[in-house]
């Protein structure tokens, strides 16, 4: 929590790429190709005036960025003296910059933070595994032919592999759908129960372009104008008919490629201000008061790989005295419709509030009709580093239409078993 003398710090909507499933309509961009048409356009509205500093990060990384904040500003032409820095908390990325940049707001010399994130799991860089990194140095640094030669003999077949990132955790070697399906069994959240779901969040998203609810959020990158994942046409038959994507063994896999978020390309960015630095932005952007924020680990070899919101909700709840239905918004990221349905289980379990997140369960009933209105990550993609700034900037934009007072919870899981939560007050 921010401190009495600490100056209001707002959030203000920004704009994001269309998203693309991986080898789709983005897929000749990197992240810095895919990130300068957002700082652009952002900068381009402030009519000449300048953010004070940047924070954007990726997830994917590149071997020959050590700063992506850096590059991108560089390439988009904005002034070098602009500070620029990198940041990274898996698929938080963009939501901890904006923490981050909140606590740096100081309403004197600080008083606009450009945030965003971005990732193009189109372009992911191979390198090569560590001894042959080793050897490569080594023979490099040889200072005649004859050591050179006689290096070459060091050489070992088998130390002659690549390093392919992946998407999975470190310490289990676990995808994350595989994290998940067994979190989902564990909540018995049933694959009819999933689809239904990610129909639901497809049908919300259609509507949002459809009623232009994203037509200020979104600008087009060449030919490309809106999301492509979205799926009109997809019913509850359409999903049903999917194999399992990540337990196919077993006979009890749910998650399939229906109703889990697709590998994205894409960027977004939001803004962070002062009251004086939202005095830079266009009349009429969207804005919310950032009231607190909650980041929490649990060990997920116990937990669950994406279970930390459930944690972090309740406790962010109760040191501000709230009851779910004090929220008037809530935007939960969607990597899976399992994960989504699992922690609105917990959420609405006294046990696992009581001796699990460690407070009173007196929160009253979820209010699931307040939640993700304009779809979520399902179908909309997700971009690891960009979700962050996406979903505020959707939260923001919404919550703009509520009367003043009225509150959002904006949530992500990360992997690592951590998650990050955003309370937000509409102004």
């Amino acid at each position: 929590m921010r401190s009495s003398s600490s100056p209001d710090v707002w959030l203000a909507a920004g704009v994001r790429t269309p998203f693309s499933k991986v080898d789709g309509a983005l897929a000749s961009l990197d992240a810095i190709g895919l990130s300068v048409p957002v700082v652009k356009h952002m900068v381009a509205q402030l009519g000449g005036a300048l953010p004070d500093f940047t924070v954007w990060g990726a997830v994917v990384p590149n071997l020959t960025w050590s700063n992506l904040a850096r590059e991108v500003l560089m390439d988009a032409g904005l002034p070098p003296t602009i500070p620029a820095f990198s940041t990274i908390m898996a698929c938080a990325t963009s939501m901890i910059g904006a923490f981050e940049a909140a606590g740096m707001i100081d309403g004197r010399g600080r008083n606009l933070a450009l945030v965003g994130g971005v990732d193009s799991l189109s372009r992911i860089q191979f390198g090569l595994g560590q001894k042959l990194s080793d050897w490569m140095r080594q023979f490099q640094q040889a200072r005649s032919l004859g050591q050179k030669i006689s290096h070459l003999t060091d050489l070992k077949l088998g130390d002659v592999r690549l390093y392919i990132p992946g998407i999975a955790n470190r310490t289990t070697g676990l995808s994350m759908g595989e994290h998940t399906e067994i979190t989902a069994k564990e909540w018995q959240i049933g694959r009819a129960d999933q689809d239904l779901w990610a129909l639901e969040s497809h049908k919300r998203s259609v509507a949002g372009w459809e009623r232009g609810f994203f037509d200020d959020l979104v600008i087009p990158v060449g030919a490309v104008k809106r999301d492509t994942i979205p799926r009109k046409e997809t019913s509850l038959e359409k999903l049903a008919r999917l194999s399992p994507a990540f337990d196919r063994t077993s006979g009890k896999g749910s998650l399939t490629a229906g109703n889990s978020s697709p590998l994205t390309d894409g960027a977004a960015g939001l803004w962070v201000a002062s009251e004086r630095g939202l005095a830079k932005l266009p009349p009429g952007t969207p804005k919310a008061k950032l009231i607190d924020w909650e980041i929490t680990s649990v060990d997920f070899r116990v937990e669950g790989l994406l279970m930390a919101p459930a944690f972090a909700i309740p406790r962010l709840l109760a040191r501000h005295g709230l009851i779910y239905a004090d929220i008037h918004l809530w935007e939960i990221h969607e990597a899976f419709a399992a994960q989504l349905l699992f922690h609105l289980k917990a959420l609405e379990s006294p046990e696992f509030l009581k001796t699990k997140a460690g407070v009173e369960p007196k929160f009253g009933a979820f209010p699931r009709e307040r939640l993700n209105p304009n779809g979520g990550s399902v179908a909309i993609g997700h971009p690891f580093g960009a979700t962050g700034a996406r979903i505020l900037s959707q939260a923001v934009k919404e919550l703009s239409k509520h009367p003043a007072g009225e509150r959002a919870i904006v949530s992500i899981c990360t992997d690592g078993g951590q998650g990050a939560v955003a309370l937000i007050e509409a102004a």
